[in-house]
C-alpha cells in the first residue's frame, strides 16, 4: 500500500496514514453539518497510532457531541483546519481522519452513508453504496481484516476504560 499523506492549507502541518481506514463513512447528521459548515463530512477511521505526524503537530480542542462524551478536535494552530478527531466515547486509539484533508480523497470513497434522516433534501447518493438513516451496523459491514485491527486495540481500550471508572 501507498501511504496516505495530507495536511492542512497552510501546510504547516503534514501527516501519513501508515494504514488504509479501517472503514470510512459519509456521514450527513446535524452535528457534522454544523461543524463543517457543510452538508457532510467525510471520516475514515483508522488506528490513531497509524497518523504519522510530519511538522508541527496539530491543537487539541473538545467541543460537544451527540453523545454527550465530547469529541477531541485536532487541527492547524495557524489555519484552524480541522484534521481528525476521536470520540470521546470510543477511546483515543481511534481517529476519524476528513478524508477532505488528504492529498488524494479520491483513495478512500465512503464503504457506508450514514444519517440520511437528516441529510439536506438535495444531495443525492449512489445506489451502490449502503445508506442508513441512522448509524451502521459494523457487524454487518466492517470486513474482517479491520475487525482483526479492532480487535488487536482491545487490551489497550479495556486497559483505559478501567481507568475511567
Amino acid at each position: 500500500m501507498t501511504n496516505l499523506t495530507g495536511g492542512c492549507d497552510c501546510k504547516k502541518i503534514r501527516y501519513e496514514l501508515l494504514n488504509r481506514p479501517m472503514f470510512v463513512n459519509c456521514c450527513n447528521c446535524t452535528w457534522c453539518q454544523r461543524e463543517t459548515g457543510s452538508a457532510f463530512v467525510i471520516n475514515g477511521v483508522i488506528e490513531s497510532d497509524n497518523i504519522k505526524h510530519h511538522g508541527q503537530i496539530p491543537e487539541t480542542k473538545i467541543i460537544p457531541s451527540n453523545s454527550g462524551k465530547g469529541q477531541t478536535l485536532h487541527f492547524c494552530p495557524d489555519c484552524k483546519v480541522n484534521l481528525y478527531s476521536n470520540y470521546n466515547g470510543a477511546s483515543p486509539f481511534f481517529s476519524f481522519v476528513r478524508i477532505g484533508t488528504l492529498d488524494n480523497p479520491d483513495e478512500c470513497p465512503p464503504n457506508a452513508i450514514i444519517f440520511t434522516s437528516t441529510k439536506q433534501k438535495w444531495v443525492c447518493y449512489p445506489d451502490n453504496i449502503p445508506q442508513f438513516e441512522e448509524y451502521y451496523d459494523m457487524k454487518a459491514l466492517y470486513p474482517a481484516e479491520s475487525w482483526a485491527r479492532r480487535a488487536a486495540l482491545k487490551p489497550k481500550i479495556d486497559e483505559w476504560k478501567a481507568g475511567l471508572g
